[in-house]
């Protein structure tokens, strides 16, 4: 078959006559054939890719070279090494560390902390491990560390507040925000942060905080607040009035003893303790001797 098709095509071009010869290219069409190509555009997205491959050959030729040779941990040190190399080569190396949320702590702190320089390589940065030397710090609450290639280092850092002094059993330490002891630091020197005393009083600080906030003439006087049988608040007013607050509703009774301060002076006069704990009474409790400070519609006197 495939002669006779071969033949048959023979004699279809001798019926038609002699082949004609091909024309020549004109010196229009032949510039354009000739005409040189413009190079390849080669973008780092390229480059990357073509180091990787070099770097895969490299690695797999330490590691035939180790294995060979009897010195596997040579022959990885020795790829990783070329590898880190190509890819500075390819721009993969340090040359913008950007932090935020940084306030106590110092930048070089957080440079030595770290452990990088300008110009090393990113894919050497572990983000994990920098993280957790982050948070390591006394100061540093949360941290996050992410490389943002080919040459950024993102260092987010939530530092802690200090918020309190906390006393237990005899021990003073510095709590932050949320309640939590902060380590590696001299409560003398907060010694302006209010004191809360008890156990179970560090991670209710917070809370009381806010509740004396909402009492302004009140919270700059109270020098000590006592965290009672783990459920209720006895506060300290200029170191020699107690005042003893309910279980239920604090907020509600301090706000009524700093309504009656500000109308009637009461903490200016002799009194040792104010009991608010008695729903719609305020009990007083005044100085041997002392005259009476309220009148039976704002409270009784004892």
């Amino acid at each position: 078959m495939w002669r006779l098709m071969e033949k048959r095509g023979k004699t279809a071009a001798t019926k038609r006559g002699p082949a004609r010869k091909p024309k020549r290219a004109t010196a229009k069409k032949r510039s354009r054939t000739h005409a040189k190509k413009p190079p390849p555009v080669v973008t780092w997205r390229r480059a990357v890719a073509a180091s990787g491959a070099i770097a895969s050959l490299i690695v797999f030729a330490g590691g035939f070279w180790a294995w060979r040779e009897g010195l596997p941990s040579r022959g990885v040190e020795l790829a990783k090494a070329a590898f880190l190399d190509l890819s500075v080569e390819a721009g993969f190396k340090l040359e913008d560390l950007q932090v935020t949320g940084r306030n106590r702590v110092s930048k070089d702190l957080v440079l030595q902390t770290l452990g990088v320089s300008r110009d090393m390589p990113m894919l050497l940065i572990d983000p994990d491990s920098a993280r957790r030397s982050l948070e390591a710090l006394t100061w540093v609450k949360r941290a996050s560390v992410e490389r943002r290639l080919p040459n950024v280092l993102a260092v987010r850092m939530r530092e802690r507040t200090p918020m309190a002094l906390w006393q237990l059993d005899g021990q003073l330490t510095v709590i932050d925000q949320d309640g939590e002891v902060i380590n590696g630091t001299e409560p003398q020197d907060f010694a302006h942060l209010p004191l809360v005393v008890g156990k179970g009083a560090s991670t209710r600080a917070g809370a009381l905080i806010a509740m004396l906030q909402g009492a302004p003439n009140l919270q700059n006087r109270v020098t000590a607040a006592i965290w009672v049988a783990e459920r209720r608040w006895n506060l300290q007013i200029d170191g020699a009035i107690n005042i003893r607050l309910p279980e239920t509703e604090p907020a509600a009774a301090l706000a009524k003893l700093a309504k009656i301060e500000r109308d009637h002076g009461l903490l200016q006069k002799d009194v040792v303790t104010i009991d608010l704990r008695v729903p719609d009474r305020l009990v007083v409790r005044t100085a041997p001797g002392a005259l009476p400070v309220l009148d039976e519609e704002n409270g009784e006197n004892t």
